[in-house]
Order: structure tokens, then C-alpha cells, then sequence
């Protein structure tokens, strides 16, 4: 699988002390298939990091290309909640990366609509704060898959197709509900 960070968009400016020494963003990414920490550090081995744009400001572009083959493979795709993270940071000349964001690219939002193997889709996700909420910006990457993950997909899809079919027009879902005394109008009870 191949990922291509073009752009991010709508980026706010740092406003602290360290803001004085540095009057616009320097901007970069990293990829990891591990989630953030909730100090906003990478915590993996496999962690990949675009160049620096140095004269982006709020609106960077990079088109840095990564080839995630060797963390990636078929079973990837098979589990619900795997995910390629993106976290963006500002490089600080005096004071090192400050973290300004992230978001989480899911599995399903990968493989989904890829017809034939070798097409390339552009993927568009809002970045988050630390905490998960919603933070300022937008990152735009393209991936493109390669045949054997393709492959690998489709026979998954097929697998599943294969599985019998449950039906659920007999059940009925509701909440539980305690039995108690009926009461009549006079406040006794009836049983």
C-alpha cells in the first residue's frame, strides 16, 4: 500500500509564549498504525514523517509518498478497528514539535471502493485535538493499493459472503421490564 500526504488546510496558528519566537507554522506529519498517546507522542517502531514545509503557514503542502508494505499487510483490512494515524506538528526552532492534532484513517475507508487494484483515492479527514474532540483543520492524503492486498481483501469479502444468513425477523428488542403488582384505582393492589 502506497500513502501519499498531499496537503492540510484551516490550520490555526499557535498562540503562546512560544509563539513569540516563531511567527508561522513549520508543519510536519507523522504515519503509524499505533494510536496517539494522550501526551501526543508516537509510541512505535514503524513511525513515518513527512519533510517540514517551511513556507505553508496554515495551508502546508508536502506530496511526500510512503510505501506501508511492510506494516501493512492482509489482516490489516480484516480486523474493525485498525487505523493508519496521522498527527501533525509544528517545528519549533528553539523549543522542538509541538503537537497541533491527529486523525485516525480506518481500514474500511481504505479498501472500500477500490476497483481494479492500482487506483489511486484521495481521502479527506478532519483533525482532532488531544482529547479527541475537534480541532482546527483538514488533511488530505491519496492511497493507492497494491494488487496483493486487493486480492487479499476480496477473498475476505468472500468469505464472508459465504457465511449463512441470520435472520432477525422474529426477534424484538426492547429494555426489560421489572413485573410488578398491577394497583387498582383505589390504591390497592390486584394480583
Amino acid at each position: 500500500m502506497e500513502m501519499t500526504v498531499i496537503s492540510a488546510q484551516g490550520l490555526k496558528k499557535t498562540s503562546s509564549l512560544s509563539s513569540l519566537f516563531s511567527h508561522h507554522l513549520r508543519p510536519f506529519i507523522t504515519l503509524t498504525t499505533t494510536p496517539p498517546s494522550s501526551s501526543g507522542g508516537v509510541n512505535q517502531s514503524h513511525v513515518y514523517t513527512t519533510t517540514v514545509d517551511h513556507e505553508g503557514g496554515v495551508n502546508p503542502t508536502w506530496g511526500d509518498k510512503f510505501d506501508l508494505s511492510n506494516v501493512i499487510d492482509s489482516s490489516f483490512f480484516s480486523h474493525k478497528y485498525s487505523y493508519i494515524y496521522l498527527q501533525l506538528y509544528t517545528n519549533r526552532l528553539l523549543l522542538g514539535p509541538r503537537f497541533l492534532g491527529w486523525c485516525g484513517i480506518p481500514a474500511s475507508d481504505i479498501a472500500d471502493g477500490f476497483s481494479p487494484a492500482g487506483t489511486a483515492r484521495q481521502l479527506s479527514y478532519r483533525l482532532r485535538k488531544k482529547d479527541g474532540s475537534r480541532g482546527h483543520g483538514v488533511v488530505n492524503v491519496v492511497v493507492k493499493l497494491d494488487s496483493s492486498l486487493f486480492q487479499a481483501r476480496r477473498r475476505v469479502d468472500s468469505v464472508v459472503q459465504r457465511l449463512p444468513e441470520v435472520r432477525f425477523d422474529r426477534v424484538a428488542i426492547g429494555i426489560p421490564v421489572k413485573l410488578l403488582p398491577a394497583v387498582s384505582h383505589q390504591g390497592s393492589s390486584v394480583v
